[in-house]
């Protein structure tokens, strides 16, 4: 299933879930936002705390008017601070631990439901609360879903341990949370050659977001998983590649300049994309809707990426795509990652090659692009 229709059908999901109408389900918020407003909290108000979570996140199983559980998510997630900066530490360690203990207890309800679309729509709604609350305590449960059958389940458990309110807190000092960010990536690991380029783009975001060296063995995993795509012709949603690239290059412009193994991978990455848009052309491959895309991912990386690695700004390369000049566009390939008469401006710059040749030595050129297989034609629907 191509990005694009998997964004759709995760964004049409959440809307039956997230369609509000109070005239059921609706959670009472009277004493709650009384505890949010005080300077100090006593007992009492802990107690009111405790009880809001637990009867809001109840009703998110209960209800089976599913139009309004937007408004008793709403009502959760808008009352998670104290409105009050002296009561805040203990207003938000409170609510912790109750949406700890109970969104689990309602979860492993949700579990058990059934027919099966209401089990989904529960399953969901608890999901997306989750990804809400961006609270590290509450990974185990979308950790479970990973490995869904459900497209739509599967996207939320990802983009609840992946979004970057989530990963704000998962690399806190804290060496629990140290612990779970290394757990999320061994677990985010096996998704790589499974799952479609929407989730892909999650993973990929995450594993360079979260700064654990797992994490850029997870985004070199990726690379390494599209090139391969583009390698035997099954690549998907190529605009993907310029998110991708884009990563490998924020590390290149950091800390990791003298990475060979990321310069590698950028590089290798970024031929694949030319090469294919030239090949692609040539044999009338590739329907119009990917022909863009990967005229996107040239230009877009040449402009963000290129002329930062190099120093000065490159637009060679938008001139040869606006001026149909496929030409042109391999001289630039040839001139910025090599050929096998030179080395290319980019690996000398950042000082890596491409690995050993069939000969034994260093090879200075990228690999090519295989041809692709017979069965490809202009008229294949465009699958990503």
């Amino acid at each position: 299933m191509g990005v694009k229709r998997v964004f759709f059908a995760a964004a049409a999901a959440a809307c039956l879930v997230l369609l509000s109408n109070v005239a059921s389900g609706a959670v009472n918020t009277r004493e709650i936002d009384k505890v949010r407003n005080k300077a100090v909290l006593g007992s009492e108000d802990l107690e009111i705390i405790d009880k809001f979570v637990a009867e809001a996140v109840g009703e998110l199983v209960r209800t089976r008017d599913f139009t309004s559980v937007a408004k008793i998510r709403t009502a959760i997630l808008a009352r998670d601070s104290s409105t009050k900066h002296s009561a805040a530490p203990q207003y938000a360690e409170q609510f912790s631990e109750s949406v700890s203990r109970h969104v689990p207890l309602v979860f492993e309800q949700a579990l058990q439901l059934s027919p099966p679309e209401i089990r989904f729509k529960a399953v969901l709604n608890i999901l997306i609360l989750v990804d809400g609350l961006a609270n590290p305590r509450l990974a185990d449960l979308p950790i479970r879903m990973l490995n869904e059958d459900d497209t739509v389940i599967r996207y939320w458990a990802v983009h609840s341990v992946t979004n970057s309110a989530f990963v704000k807190k998962l690399v806190s000092p804290d060496a629990a949370h140290l612990g779970l960010a290394e757990r999320i990536v061994e677990k985010l690991r096996p998704l790589i050659r499974k799952c479609g380029p929407e989730i892909i783009a999650l993973i990929a975001k995450f594993s360079a977001e979260q700064g654990l060296a797992q994490g850029q063995d997870l985004l070199l995993q990726i690379a390494d998983m599209r090139m391969s795509r583009y390698a035997d012709w099954t690549v998907e949603y190529e605009l993907l590649d310029a998110a991708i690239l884009k990563l490998l290059c924020e590390r290149l412009s950091a800390k990791e300049a003298n990475n060979p193994a990321i310069s590698r991978r950028f590089a290798q990455l970024y031929s694949y994309a030319i090469q294919r848009y030239v090949k692609g052309k040539v044999g009338e491959f590739l329907d119009d809707s990917r022909k863009r895309q990967l005229a996107s991912v040239l230009v877009e990386i040449e402009n963000e990426c290129i002329g930062k690695l190099l120093g000065m700004r490159q637009v060679v390369m938008k001139k040869a795509v606006e001026q149909n000049n496929d030409m042109a566009l391999l001289q630039e390939h040839s001139r910025l990652l090599g050929d096998k008469t030179r080395a290319g401006q980019l690996p000398l710059k950042l000082r890596f090659d491409y690995g050993l040749s069939s000969e034994g030595t260093r090879r200075t050129w990228p690999l090519g692009l295989p041809d692709a297989p017979e069965r490809l034609i202009v008229a294949e629907p465009n699958s990503g």
